[in-house]
This record gives C-alpha cells, sequence and structure tokens, in this order.
C-alpha cells in the first residue's frame, strides 16, 4: 500500500526556540547552491548511503538532506528549531521519496522517546548548537543501543595559525554573523566524550582548491552508541 503525505505542509504554530530569520534566509541560498555548484549533494548521499530504519536529524535546515534517504527508511523524524528554515525543510519533505516528520525543538532538548531510533543524523549543525555536549548526549538517549550516528560536520583546524583565527572568530564576529556557528570546535573529540565509538571517518577540505575558510576543515564518518 503506498505512504501517504500531506498535499500541503501543516501550519506551523509552535514558539521559535531560536530565531534567525535573516540568515535563514541567506542559509537557504547559499546551501542551495553548494548543493548543486560545490559538490554538497554527492558529500549529502555518501553521509547517507545505507541508513536504514527509523532516524532522526538534527538541524535538518531547509532539508536538503531529504532527497538523499535511501527507501530503506521507514520514518526521519527531523528537529529544526529556526522558523524559516522549518517551513522550507516542510516543503522539502513533501518531494521526499521517505516519510519526514518536521519537528520544532532543539537538539539540547529532543522532543522524542528515549531509544527510539536505529541511527540519528548531524549534518553541519554541531557547529551551531548551544550547548555541544549536552546535544550529543540528546543524541545518545534517544539511539537504540548499538544504534548508528551518522555526521558530516566542519571543525577545527589542523594547523596552529588558523585554529588561532578560529578561536579569535568564535569570541567575536562569527557566532553573530552566522546564525551561531563556531567554527574551532572539534566535533570527533565531542562525540567520543558522549559516549559513542566512532567507526568511519574522512577529513577533507572544501574547498579542495585555493585558499582555506575558517570553514574549510571537515570531517564525514558514522559513530556507534556505546553504553
Amino acid at each position: 500500500m503506498p505512504r501517504r503525505r500531506p498535499t500541503t505542509p501543516p501550519r506551523d504554530t509552535a514558539r521559535d526556540p531560536v530565531r534567525h530569520p535573516l540568515f535563514a534566509r541567506f542559509y537557504a541560498r547559499a546551501s542551495t547552491t553548494a548543493d548543486t555548484r560545490g559538490g554538497i549533494a554527492a558529500l549529502r548521499r555518501e553521509l547517507l548511503h545505507g541508513v536504514s530504519g527509523r532516524v532522526i536529524e538534527i538541524g535538518a535546515g531547509n532539508g536538503l538532506n531529504f532527497a538523499h534517504y535511501p527507501r530503506a527508511v521507514s520514518e526521519v523524524v527531523a528537529v529544526e528549531p529556526e522558523r524559516t528554515l522549518r517551513r522550507l525543510a516542510s516543503s522539502a519533505a513533501l518531494r521526499a521519496e521517505v516519510p519526514v516528520d518536521i519537528v520544532p525543538g532543539t537538539a539540547e532538548a529532543l522532543p522524542v522517546k528515549s531509544e527510539a531510533f536505529d541511527a540519528a543524523v548531524a549534518s553541519l549543525v554541531l557547529c551551531t548548537v548551544r550547548n555541544l555536549p549536552r546535544s550529543l548526549a540528546e543524541l545518545h538517549r534517544v539511539l537504540r543501543p548499538d544504534a548508528e550516528l551518522r555526521f558530516f560536520e566542519h571543525g577545527l583546524a589542523p594547523g596552529p595559525g588558523m585554529a588561532a583565527i578560529q578561536r579569535t572568530l568564535d569570541r567575536t564576529v562569527w557566532p553573530l554573523l552566522f546564525g551561531g556557528c563556531h567554527t574551532a570546535r572539534d566535533p570527533l573529540a565531542a562525540i567520543e566524550a558522549a559516549g559513542f565509538r566512532i567507526v568511519s571517518q574522512r577529513g577533507f577540505r572544501l574547498p579542495e582548491r585555493g585558499p582555506a575558510l575558517p570553514t574549510s576543515y571537515c570531517v564525514i564518518g558514522s559513530a556507534r552508541r556505546i553504553d
């Protein structure tokens, strides 16, 4: 029997836990361009390849991951705190080949039951959460034992020069200009500290050529929840 989806997105009446309307509009345009011209769509496919079962995605943004979920996924619960991005994600969910439920909320307090998901996805979001350890603790809580966390994040540069620049930016203008983004976080260390075992990871730079940006140092991979 075919899956049924609503023909229009539900009306969003939730209170906004996060408000970045100007950045949200900028991000929606920039992320779409990066997908089509910057190779990000291929990274999204790599991130989600082989995912199955019930999935929670935090910071779903404008829903660009939704088109890349395999049909083995039974449901995606996509949590997004920002109203403008949530509306765009609702439209993207209607075009997805798997059922997607858009939920308001923050990563630090996920509005779902414990041990309810087979996989979690964090995609270019751990830089923006207000409390990184708490957000990862919540992902640990809602995943079933030995369930998988897929991650695609940017973070701390390996060299001291750029790392110093990143830390300075994080203390000053960068979070204000870019929706709370922090450039000097270490996603791998934070994931391991939250009770996950790194299974695979690949570091790379975006863009691959030309001058490095504070957000150029990326990692993609997977981890398993350990008790």
